[in-house]
């Protein structure tokens, strides 16, 4: 069994992103492991693995606009199922 089960991936366009305020902020914030929140002021990528994937969506939205949103259930994959 995961301890965190859904791999939350997106992407965030905006103006003035900081991707260490971002790190900051989810890994504090937000349970979970994995993060990755890598890019430039402008477009950052989200990869993190969680158990409310909402919370990533709702503050990353609040950042800028945020599209190609991917959030996957490991554990139905690890079941050999689709996710």
């Amino acid at each position: 069994m995961l301890e965190f089960k859904f791999d939350t991936q997106l992407l965030i366009e905006g103006h003035d992103l900081d991707e260490d305020e971002i790190n900051d902020y989810i890994r504090n914030n937000i349970p979970g492991d994995c993060l990755l929140a890598v890019g430039d002021e402008d477009l950052i990528k989200i990869h993190y693995h969680t158990n409310i994937p909402w919370a990533v969506l709702e503050y990353c939205s609040s950042l800028g606009d945020i599209c190609d949103i991917v959030v996957e259930n490991m554990e139905r994959q690890e079941n050999g199922l689709h996710g």
